[in-house]
């Protein structure tokens, strides 16, 4: 009798402990939902939370795990590039998206990171496709999951932010056709959706353009305004109306609108199999007439952008049901390209001429190993050597490499140069690290220059490109809903990050590319 009553309670103590660590496994989302803000900025997003609501960044603040110093592993960033490391979990130096356009090192052609002749724009006439994609993303892992049962779209204004994020085995990728009006994608992803042609024939972008403006959303007395700004007041009419709508937030209301169209027309988050869908939202500077930086706009793009969040957010959740929904939120990082009058003030500047050092460096070559172009062209801050020149001449590539460096790093202006080889086989440093995380053999030069901060990088006709900066400005990273923990991170951490921790959280492998751990102690 008393091994029997033993026996009994041993049943009943394991199968408790068996409940218990069954009730703290959490549930599978069945939809995971990536926004990516273009030019997000934590301390732009702190400084204007008085205009917020309750729904949208003050909400995820309260529920959300949110880091708030957020950085690229890498240099050059931009749309293209972060978009394809935030989904691949890896840099260019392995993904291949060293930015949304380099030079084909075999014909000296630019090549758009999206294009590909193989297949046709439907409704555009872009060419494009994932192909240039090296790596897998953690969309793909997905789909690989679940034998390609689970549901991926992209929706963003640009085709490299839909293409990145949806990658090489999603069901759709959708953008904005900047010459239409219409949403478009490519035959890659298959036949063009009927529930989108019904999108695009009765309430698309084009059919609103003329009556859409963008005026502050409150009142003047709502923003602050030190400098006494005038109002503004936009409309989309001139022959560039729907690139310049992509660069306002005017355009987050149409990813919005697609949004409802595609969470209504496919079967997202319909059943228990992990689902995703990554949307693309825009907070950057509006380039008017002036090209200068609006205060005053750029708060009201804060505060529209906060509405639209809250929006989408509730939107989802309406249709996939509160709790079953994991969203994340981040940035491309923020890129200041304004010139800057550093003269006026007396800070110390220059003009660097990448044509006129090119120029001279090949003379310096021609005077030490004969005639011949050994600079073939460059691009931005990259040289590209002839190789086959070098070869010919049978001349050490390893030695005009460095005699190339040599020769750059003497300019006013250039604080470092370093080689293709340098790149791949040098010694390692932390600052190196960055470098050599931008840089992929196929598609990058064979110098890569750095100019002094505060120079400024000049055309061939003497017009400025850009000001060289330096300067550090962090991105917030937010995870919320499905059992995550809400806590505000200080510590930072990198965008390499975010594709293993989903991959964890979905209970998939994170991309064959993805060599970094996730974040730990997310959720319940």
């Amino acid at each position: 009798m008393k091994e029997k009553i033993l026996s009994s309670l041993l049943t009943v103590l394991a199968f408790s402990a068996l409940q218990a660590q069954t009730e703290h496994v959490p549930v599978m989302p069945r939809l995971v939902v990536g926004i990516t803000i273009d030019q997000l900025r934590s301390d732009y997003l702190e400084a204007f939370a008085a205009l917020y609501g309750d729904r949208g960044f003050k909400r995820m603040w309260r529920e959300g795990k949110v880091f708030g110093n957020v950085a690229y592993n890498f240099n050059g960033v931009d749309r293209a590039s972060a978009l394809a490391a935030i989904y691949t979990g890896t840099s260019p130096s392995k993904n291949g998206i060293v930015a949304r356009q380099w030079l084909d090192r075999t014909t000296l052609r630019p090549v758009f990171c999206v294009e590909d002749r193989d297949y046709k724009g439907l409704y555009t006439a872009e060419n494009t496709s994932p192909k240039n994609l090296l790596v897998s993303t953690v969309t793909d892992e997905l789909k690989i999951a679940t034998q390609g049962r689970s549901l991926v779209y992209a929706i963003a204004p640009h085709s490299e932010e839909a293409i990145m994020a949806a990658g090489h085995a999603a069901d759709g990728a959708y953008w904005l056709n900047d010459l239409t009006g219409k949403w478009c994608t490519s035959s890659y992803y298959g036949a063009f959706p009927r529930w989108l042609m019904v999108y695009n024939g009765n309430t698309s972008t084009d059919s609103r353009i003329n009556n859409i403006r963008w005026e502050p959303l409150f009142s003047d007395k709502v923003y602050d305004n030190p400098t006494g700004e005038s109002s503004f007041n936009y409309t989309f009419t001139d022959n560039r109306k729907y690139r310049r709508l992509k660069v306002s937030p005017c355009i987050n209301d149409e990813v919005n609108r697609m949004v409802e169209a595609c969470l209504y027309g496919t079967m997202l988050g319909a059943d228990p199999v992990t689902d995703f869908l990554s949307v693309t939202l825009h907070a950057g500077t509006y380039q008017s007439e002036s090209g200068k930086a609006s205060y005053l706009e750029m708060q009201d793009t804060y505060a529209r952008l906060d509405a639209d969040v809250a929006s989408l957010v509730d939107l989802v959740e309406k249709k996939v049901g509160v709790g079953n929904v994991l969203f994340f939120i981040t940035s491309t990082g923020y890129v200041e390209n304004a010139p800057a009058d550093y003269t006026s003030y007396r800070i110390p500047t220059g003009e660097f001429y990448m044509h006129r050092a090119t120029a001279l460096l090949n003379m310096y070559l021609m005077a030490i190993y004969g005639e011949g172009q050994y600079v073939e062209t460059y691009d931005g801050l990259q040289i590209y050597l002839d190789r086959q020149l070098i070869e010919k001449k049978q001349l050490r590539l390893k030695e005009v490499l460095d005699r190339c460096a040599e020769f750059l790093v003497d300019f006013s202006g250039v604080q470092k140069a370093y080689t293709a080889l340098d790149l791949q086989l040098g010694t390692w440093s932390p600052y190196i690290d960055r470098v050599r995380n931008s840089y992929n053999p196929l598609r990058s030069g064979d110098i890569i220059i750095e100019v002094t901060p505060g120079w400024k990088l000049m055309d061939d006709e003497g017009k400025e490109i850009t000001t060289i900066r330096e300067g550090y400005v962090n991105f917030p990273l937010i995870f919320m809903g499905n059992g995550i923990i809400p806590e505000t991170v200080h510590s930072p951490v990198t965008v390499d990050c975010i594709a293993p921790t989903l991959a964890m959280m979905m209970r998939i492998r994170a991309p064959n590319g993805c060599d970094s751990a996730p974040i730990s102690d997310i959720r319940k």
